[in-house]
């Protein structure tokens, strides 16, 4: 039976970048589906009094400089800090709902992914964010006044607040059926799910 694992996200969380790399092996390896949930993790630390890691100087020392580089390490893919971190993400989030009304989600995520994680892009400057897009193919003009339309606005609103609503306090969580897996750190227990019949 083909399990679907839901998958919340944004684009500003390092340990979000390894888990959808991660998800991608997985789903290749198990034919699972994955369906990409958007949200705001500002609104979601809003909501619920939780903080970015990097808001306690020791844990984010460390993750920067062991937990991140091993984990990319276990998993085999490129990961690079970003010298602009932290980046506000409300357009990237918003971009990607334009980016799937337009058919080009699949392309979007990889490619904001590896711009944040992997080439070091201050995806906070509209103009790199344009310049990126362009590369990839991608109509940036038309996606980004997509994005800025109240449809997508409100669209990402909504989604946030019924993450909030599903127990969510942090990206990236995960869910299987109504299991929540918190934590690019417990995909071992996403395969092993997988792994279940």
């Amino acid at each position: 039976m083909t399990k679907t694992i839901e998958f919340y996200f944004d684009f500003g969380s390092p340990t979000a970048y390894l888990a959808y790399k991660r998800l991608i092996q997985l789903q290749g390896q198990y034919g699972a589906k994955i369906e990409f949930r958007p949200m705001l993790l500002g609104g979601i630390f809003k909501a619920t009094g939780n903080m970015s890691p990097v808001m306690i100087p020791a844990k984010g020392q460390y993750m920067g400089r062991f937990d991140l580089p091993r984990f990319a390490r276990r998993y085999q893919v490129d990961f690079n800090h970003n010298p602009n971190f932290p980046i506000n993400t409300l357009y990237l989030m918003r971009g990607y709902i334009a980016a799937e009304q337009m058919g080009v989600g699949t392309n979007y995520l990889e490619v904001m992914f590896n711009a944040m994680w992997v080439d070091e892009k201050n995806m906070g400057d509209m103009s790199i964010v344009t310049e990126v897009l362009s590369n990839a193919g991608i109509d940036a003009e038309k996606l980004l006044m997509l994005a800025n339309t109240p449809e997508v606005k409100t669209t990402l609103i909504e989604a946030t607040e019924a993450a909030v609503a599903r127990g969510i306090f942090g990206a990236p969580t995960m869910f299987i059926g109504d299991e929540m897996y918190f934590g690019q750190d417990r995909l071992d227990f996403v395969e092993e799910s997988l792994q279940t019949p």
